[in-house]
């Protein structure tokens, strides 16, 4: 994949930024818990970690509550990622006015699965609107590699999904690559299926990397494919690749499709795989054990570390690989992000060795 060579950003992600709350105990549930953990959090920062940890330059576009103790608290949070960021300062409005989402999890335990409960009354991401950012500067003057949209912002709402659409159709204007992770919703979706739907086929029509899993090519883009909830993901993955072909043939402009495989077998122990097609050729990571700490974020580890490996100009098959091990990397975390120290340790959990490192 040739990537544009004048640029100021590696990556460029939009997003809407909140917090996560998370038991002190590790592994206990959110009712029994009278100490909680804050994050700043958004899917789509997970993705942008990845490199940004590891390097490379990337900016973020978002919205703020003007004076609010929790956006401060979430442009620290950026800054000691190594991701910059802009975004429109929106005044409350008063006590019932805006606010940054919440995500309140826990990460199970044993045999109780994670349960997540998202609050998003009153985001402020909701107000994401294209006239408040500046597209000709960011693609022509400054210069962009890859733009990663995800179908979380893409739909949450009627501003958003206009402010993606934007964001590709100025892309693609500039020769910036596109990524899209289709991120399908239920609750986003309902009663908006017809507009999400043509927004979203649109964006996947001009995008260069397109990243699902087997519910999200079917319910976002209605290409029929496998069921989910399968016990043995291995002896699915022929499905998994006639899924694929079929997405290939109704946007052939996309030339990289991944998804990740993932079976659970306790909150605590995952089989963990993927499929990636790239330039026609398969890529297939045989589900393999790792050990999990959160599985929050672990799907994001992936693309960030998919990305990365594109951005790096590797051969494909060091994008699967690379992208496997940030995501089980991201498991290993408190954080729903992955937070490399650098390549090596990436590649060792690739080899599985976990050896001390003096």
């Amino acid at each position: 994949m040739k990537l544009k060579e004048n640029y100021k950003w590696s990556l460029v992600v939009p997003t809407s930024m909140g917090i996560r709350l998370t038991p002190v105990a590790q592994g206990q549930p959110i009712h029994k818990s009278d100490q909680l953990f804050m994050q700043a959090t958004s899917a789509e920062t997970n993705v942008a970690s990845v490199p940004a940890y590891l390097g490379l330059p990337v900016k973020v576009l978002t919205t703020f509550v003007k004076g609010s103790p929790i956006a401060q608290f979430i442009k620290d949070n950026l800054r000691s990622r190594n991701l910059s960021f802009e975004g429109k300062e929106v005044e409350q409005g008063g006590p019932w006015g805006f606010r940054h989402q919440i995500n309140i999890a826990d990460s199970g335990c044993g045999a109780r699965g994670p349960r997540v409960w998202n609050d998003r009354s009153g985001e402020v991401g909701r107000t994401l609107n294209v006239k408040d950012f500046d597209l000709e500067r960011l693609f022509a003057q400054e210069g962009v590699q890859i733009l990663h949209l995800s179908g979380l912002i893409a739909a949450l709402s009627p501003d958003t999904g206009r402010f993606c659409l934007e964001l590709a159709r100025a892309a693609k204007k500039h020769d910036t690559k596109i990524s899209f992770d289709l991120n399908h919703r239920a609750t986003f979706w309902e009663g908006r299926e017809q507009e999400l739907s043509e927004i979203f086929k649109e964006i996947a029509s001009v995008s260069d990397v397109l990243v699902g899993n087997e519910e999200d090519f079917q319910l976002c883009l209605g290409i029929k494919g496998p069921e989910a909830g399968g016990k043995d993901i291995a002896a699915t993955i022929e499905s998994f690749k006639g899924m694929i072909r079929n997405v290939k043939q109704s946007f052939p402009n996309v030339t990289v499709f991944a998804n990740t495989l993932r079976e659970v077998l306790s909150v605590g122990e995952h089989l963990w795989g993927a499929i990636l097609l790239a330039d026609n050729e398969w890529q297939v990571i045989e589900p393999r054990t790792i050990n999990v700490l959160d599985r929050i974020g672990g799907g994001d580890g992936f693309v960030g570390g998919l990305l990365y490996g594109i951005l790096k100009g590797w051969e494909p098959v060091k994008w699967a690989q690379f992208g496997w091990a940030t995501g089980a990397l991201a498991t290993t975390f408190i954080t729903d992000y992955g937070q490399p120290a650098d390549e090596d340790q990436v590649w060792s959990i690739w080899k599985g060795n976990a050896r001390v490192l003096r």
